[in-house]
């Protein structure tokens, strides 16, 4: 019984001596962004650029998914995405395209009101940004806000875009 209680306490010892060398310290930056700096030989990269491409790859995947209509797959990609872009927006919480994504996957996932506040507060910082207005737009529509809709189409119609020609399809057909 000693033995096993000696040996409890060296794993634990052993673990807490291991995450203090190989954990990481969050420390802003000059620019007042905040980075990584390994206390390891080993490098990682930022944690904002590791969470953000997997929540990429997988909302991409999820996307073919989607068109494929294995909405069963897609979903719970997005959900994999949605952890990822949240522990992104930790680190950089007004980067657009963090917020139009998280904008994107909630509204996937059928969070429509958490999808609407991520896609408006991403359009406060980027106003022109055509995805942004064209994700927000058929959020409206699937709300039946078709107004709202067409306002975002009105923004969108200036950038001769696929944006404006997809949102156009969608709120067309919806009535």
């Amino acid at each position: 019984m000693v033995k096993k209680i000696i040996y409890f306490f060296i794993i634990i010892i052993f673990f807490q001596i291991n995450q203090i060398f190989a954990s990481d310290e969050i420390k802003p930056g000059n620019d007042g962004v905040a980075s990584i700096e390994p206390k390891t030989s080993i490098a990682k990269p930022p944690l904002k650029l590791t969470s953000f491409k997997s929540a990429e790859k997988r909302i991409i995947k999820a996307k073919k998914y989607d068109k494929k209509g294995k909405k069963k797959k897609a979903l719970k990609l997005y959900e994999e995405a949605l952890d990822y872009l949240y522990e992104a927006n930790k680190v950089e919480p007004l980067d657009p395209r963090i917020l139009n994504y998280l904008g994107l996957a909630n509204k996937k996932i059928g969070k429509l009101d958490d999808a609407e506040i991520y896609l408006i507060m991403g359009l406060e910082i980027e106003p022109e940004n055509n995805e942004m207005n064209k994700n927000l737009g058929i959020l409206y529509v699937a709300t039946n806000r078709i107004d709202e809709a067409n306002e975002r189409l009105n923004i969108l119609n200036k950038c001769n875009c696929q944006e404006y020609s997809e949102l156009n399809s969608i709120i067309k057909n919806s009535k």
